[in-house]
C-alpha cells in the first residue's frame, strides 16, 4: 500500500466545525480506494472530539515543529504523498519534508483562502473597499505556500479564479475540490417536518473562528431587534463548539436570544427550526453552516 502523510493544523472534529468535517472527507476519500495507509499527525492537543480516528484504521501522533525527531519520523514514513492542512503548516513542515522526502507529491488543502477572509475583515475594520486590502501579508505567505507545492486543494470556484486571475497562478497546480456530501435521497425529505411545524431561528458555528463571534455579535445588536419587532414570540437559538465568554454572555432569555453551545445532533437541531440566520460579514471558502 501506497503511504499519505496528512499534517493537520488540529486534529480534525466534525461535530465542531466545517474543516473537521473537510479533514474527515479527505481522509474517507483515501481510505475509498484502499490503496493508501493513512498516517495523520498534528502538534495540537487532541481532545475527546477527535478521537476516532484510529477506528478507521489511521495511525496518529504528534509531530513538532521545532521538534529534530520530526527528521527521523518522516525518514522511517518515506510517504508518496503529502498533505498539509492550510498554508501555516506548509511553512512549519513543508521544509523538512522536501529535505528528507524529496521524491514525495506535496499537496496544500487550502480550507478557504486565509489571505482573502483578512482581507474582507479588514476592508470591513476599516470601512475600505477590498481592493485595497486585498495583498496583505497573509497573502504572500499563503501564495508563496501554494508555489511551493505541486497541488493545492481550493474549495470554491471564486477563491479558484481570484488565484488565477489576480495572482496568476497556473490553473494545472489548482485543484477545484468542494465539500464532499452526499447527495440525499428524495425519501429523506418526505420524513423532514413540515414548515408549519417547525418553530424559531438558529444559528451554528465553531466560535473558536472570529467570523463566526462577528456575526454572533452582529446578530444580538442589529439583526435579532428587527425580528423580534416582528416576530416578538419567536425565539433565537445559537449552536455551535467552543463558545467564548463573551459570547456566553450574549445569552438573554428576556429577549429570547438563547447561547445553547454545542449539539451533537446536527440534522435534529435543524429538522427542528424554520429559518438559519448566518450574518457572516467576512469569510472565505464555502460555508459548512449553509
Amino acid at each position: 500500500m501506497r503511504r499519505v502523510l496528512i499534517i493537520g493544523k488540529t486534529w480534525p472534529e466534525p461535530t465542531s466545525s466545517a474543516a473537521g468535517t473537510r479533514m474527515l472527507q479527505l481522509i474517507d476519500l483515501f481510505l475509498s480506494t484502499e490503496e493508501w495507509n493513512i498516517t495523520f499527525v498534528s502538534p495540537a492537543q487532541r481532545t475527546t472530539y477527535g478521537g476516532f480516528l484510529e477506528e478507521k484504521t489511521v495511525q496518529c501522533s504528534h509531530l513538532y515543529p521545532n521538534d529534530s525527531k520530526a527528521d527521523d519520523f518522516l525518514r522511517n514514513l518515506k510517504p508518496e504523498l503529502v498533505i498539509f492542512d492550510r498554508f501555516m503548516i506548509e511553512e512549519q513542515f513543508g521544509w523538512r519534508v522536501a529535505q528528507h522526502c524529496p521524491n514525495a507529491v506535496r499537496i496544500l488543502d487550502t480550507e478557504d483562502l486565509h489571505f482573502l477572509r483578512r482581507s474582507r475583515q479588514i476592508a470591513l475594520e476599516r470601512n475600505e473597499q477590498q481592493e485595497a486590502t486585498l495583498y496583505n501579508a497573509i497573502a504572500y505567505r499563503e501564495i508563496a505556500a501554494i508555489l511551493r507545492c505541486d497541488l493545492s486543494l481550493i474549495i470554491s470556484r471564486p477563491e479558484m479564479q481570484l488565484l488565477v486571475d489576480r495572482f496568476g497562478l497556473n490553473r494545472a497546480c489548482l485543484h477545484y475540490l468542494p465539500f464532499l456530501y452526499q447527495r440525499l435521497a428524495e425519501g429523506v425529505f418526505q420524513q423532514y417536518p413540515r414548515f408549519d411545524q417547525r418553530k424559531d431561528f438558529v444559528f451554528i458555528g465553531n466560535f473558536k473562528h472570529a467570523p463566526n463571534q462577528d456575526a454572533a455579535f452582529y446578530l444580538k445588536e442589529e439583526v435579532w431587534p428587527l425580528i423580534r419587532q416582528r416576530l416578538p414570540e419567536a425565539e433565537m437559538r445559537l449552536y455551535g463548539a467552543y463558545p467564548t465568554g463573551k459570547v456566553l454572555k450574549l445569552d438573554s432569555p428576556s429577549e429570547k436570544f438563547r447561547v445553547q453551545g454545542r449539539v451533537e445532533d446536527l440534522r435534529s437541531m435543524f429538522r427542528g427550526a424554520r429559518i438559519l440566520l448566518a450574518p457572516l460579514r467576512y469569510g472565505a471558502g464555502l460555508k459548512g453552516k449553509l
